[in-house]
């Protein structure tokens, strides 16, 4: 054990939790609100439902292989460094997607540059909270990753509101000077453990900070620790359950608003379910990030994902408003519920050692089931002129992904 425990007013933790829940409420809050730019991005580039989606596919690539690249520089160099390359980023990104006149032009602004920032921000906003509590990591991870229910429920129907007065490339421009200013506050605040600022809270560790690695090893040494964990059974079952678990979000996110207009709905009746999605989200980060700690983090997980799964095979009946909303309600808990214990799990099972760098890397992923379900999706539109196929396989692959992790957490 390192540094010892000691409590002086308020556990600078705590700050680090508010600068991590601006982090994600950025990054999913543009992200996750792409399902609104969906229509205007189809029609003024003349694109094939498939064909957008794929623009999101490719942003949610870039988010995660950012983050396992670059994972690994935050253990060696500092959060704060990496968290400013991300927000630099982000914003030439967003900022030259609203000038954007071509869809290679659209790709590499939005699904390269932008993305890259996102994954960067996304990595220190996960994985530095889980360094800096033991006996509440769930629920300050909860609250941490709060910031991206919060972020859906008050970017989506913003976006909405600008696009419809403005149009996408101004909307694009309206929320990047607000959201590019919260990330300069996170900035500020983000620090990478407690032995940065020699106070570690007796109340989260009594027994002293855990002991970790050498810092100072070489490139080589700290890649070929993070490859051995990597590529041990647990790790493989883990990072597959959460590919097929995470299909049917990407499916929700970028189909739902135009699968609520094909059921002759109004959009905003879809803008205002991924809003509700993004409220319960929040509101279950809190609560089951609370209760993940006396329950036990891997079988909360593992129920939230069940119940996420279940809730997208009703989707195909449920062909009312109120369906629709039910359906938003019962999905966003689950995922909130699951999504607070990403980080958590990941250091239970794995350890304090790199996280940032083995959180990147299991967040690839996200990667794999964002690049591929939204396309398919959109193509088993395109192809039988219904989403009901595509909501069933998200949800059986969703029931198959919580078995690969139960299995997982049990080894």
């Amino acid at each position: 054990m390192t540094t010892q425990p000691v409590d002086d007013g308020i556990y600078y933790g705590w700050f680090v939790t508010a600068a991590c829940f601006l982090g994600t409420f950025v990054i999913f809050g543009i992200s996750y609100s792409f399902g609104v730019f969906f229509e205007p991005l189809a029609t003024d580039f003349d694109l094939s439902r498939g064909a957008t989606s794929l623009v999101f596919s490719v942003q949610t690539l870039t988010i995660y292989v950012g983050a396992a690249l670059f994972g690994g520089l935050a253990d060696r160099y500092g959060v704060t460094r990496l968290m400013a390359v991300g927000v630099f980023l982000l914003a030439g990104g967003l900022l030259w997607t609203s000038v954007a006149n071509s869809v290679t032009a659209l790709g590499i602004a939005y699904g390269v540059v932008t993305a890259l920032g996102m994954g960067l921000i996304y990595v220190v906003s996960y994985a530095t909270v889980p360094r800096w509590f033991e006996r509440r990591r769930g629920f300050a991870s909860g609250v941490a990753s709060a910031g991206l229910g919060v972020g859906m429920v008050a970017v989506a129907p913003v976006a909405a509101v600008l696009i419809a007065r403005y149009g996408w490339r101004e909307a694009y421009l309206v929320l990047v000077a607000g959201l590019i200013a919260l990330l300069v506050v996170a900035t500020v605040m983000i620090e990478d453990d407690p032995r940065n600022r020699d106070v570690v809270s007796a109340r989260e560790f009594p027994d002293g900070y855990p002991a970790t690695r050498n810092q100072r090893r070489s490139w080589l040494e700290q890649a070929r620790d993070v490859v051995g964990v990597a590529t041990s059974r647990r790790f493989t079952l883990v990072f597959l359950g959460w590919v097929l678990i995470y299909g049917s979000l990407y499916v929700t996110l970028v189909h739902l608003v135009a699968h609520v207009t094909d059921l002759g709905m109004d959009a905003r009746i879809g803008a205002l379910a991924l809003s509700v999605i993004g409220a319960t989200t929040a509101t279950a980060r809190f609560g089951i990030g609370f209760a993940s700690d006396h329950l036990g983090r891997s079988r909360t997980f593992v129920g939230c994902s069940i119940v996420m799964a279940g809730s997208m095979l009703a989707l195909p009946v449920l062909t009312s408003p109120a369906g629709i909303l039910s359906f938003a309600i019962v999905f966003g808990t689950a995922y909130g519920g699951n999504g607070a214990l990403l980080s958590p799990l990941t250091v239970d099972l794995f350890g304090p050692d790199d996280a940032n760098a083995l959180f990147g890397v299991i967040s690839l992923s996200f990667a794999v089931s964002g690049l591929l379900a939204p396309p398919l999706a959109g193509l088993s539109y395109d192809l039988l002129g219904s989403y009901t196929p595509a909501f069933v396989i998200a949800g059986v692959t969703g029931l198959a992904g919580a078995a690969l992790t139960a299995l997982a957490t049990r080894e």
